[in-house]
This record gives structure tokens, sequence and C-alpha cells, in this order.
């Protein structure tokens, strides 16, 4: 969707003898539903050229500002919690350790992350439903969206320091 304006798009790419074994060049035919989806491409090319450095430096301190709501809440409730970032894309482990790889990820307290989601979602906040997957900002969040996150942080804080193993 990130290619696409928000849009549902399917593409994939490789090494150049990879993809020449594609049609029409090679035997492999490939499609898909949504591959090469013309108004998804559309899209997309309407927001890479809309995108301006305005527009990336929203999205980069839209990112810092919520990572930062999430911290806060999160250590005003005693929380063990890293938040990490790849450009504006954030994630939210609940761990006191750097998560830089599969079995650091595997071993964060993801069980806490259902109570938290639950909490977010039931108080107006659209959070990613695994604790695996990014957090994505957009450049229109403005203060009343982050009014409408950081009133349901604390009750999602809490909810994570009162979740328990198994539940």
């Amino acid at each position: 969707k990130v290619m696409s304006g928000g849009l549902p798009a399917a593409a994939f790419g490789g090494r150049a003898d990879i993809m020449d074994e594609l049609a029409p060049n090679g035997p492999v035919y490939q499609a898909g539903t949504l591959s090469g989806n013309p108004v998804a491409v559309a899209a997309g090319l309407a927001t890479l050229r809309a995108a301006d450095e305005t527009v990336y430096a929203a999205l980069n301190a839209n990112a810092k500002r919520l990572g930062a709501l999430f911290s806060s809440a999160l250590t005003e409730f005693g929380v063990p919690h890293r938040i990490q970032f790849a450009g504006n894309l954030m994630s939210v482990f609940f761990t006191e350790s750097p998560v830089r790889d599969y079995a650091a990820a595997k071993s964060t307290q993801t069980w806490r992350f259902p109570a938290f989601f639950h909490a977010l979602l039931s108080r107006g906040v659209y959070p990613p439903p695994s604790a695996f997957e990014a957090w994505f900002v957009n450049a229109a969040m403005d203060d009343e969206v982050f009014a409408v996150i950081e009133k349901a942080l604390p009750d999602a804080a809490r909810a994570a320091a009162d979740a328990e193993p198994g539940q």
C-alpha cells in the first residue's frame, strides 16, 4: 500500500537473471489480482509526485512524536519497552533490550501486546494487529489526532502493565 498511495497493489522484483525468466521474455508466467493495478499505480505516482520535503519532514516529526508519547506512557506504568525506528516506521517492543533480529523480536514480552492493542482500539486508536508489525504515520496527523492517541495511552499502558503471560 505504501507504493500505491494507500490502495491495494502487488509488485516484486529481483536480480535481472531471475526477472528475465518471467514472461514475455522467459517461460514463467506470473499474475496476480493486484499486480500492476492501474488505479493503484496512478495513486502511487500521484503520491510520489506530491511528496516533497515538507511531507517527509512531517512524517519524520510525527513518528518521533508518536514514539515519545508511547515511551512516556509505558515508562509511567513501568512497562519494559523499546521504541525503534527505521526512518519514519516505528516499532514498539515490550523489552528492555534492543531488537536487531528475529531471535530478539521473538524473545520480547509479546504477551503484553494483545491487552495494549485492545485498549488502544477501544479508545479510537487503530494500531497494527501484531506485535511484530511496524507502526505507520502519515503527514496529515495533527494535534487533534495526537490528542486522541495521548488520551488513550495511559489506559493502554496500564493494560500492558497488568498483562500476564498466558492471558
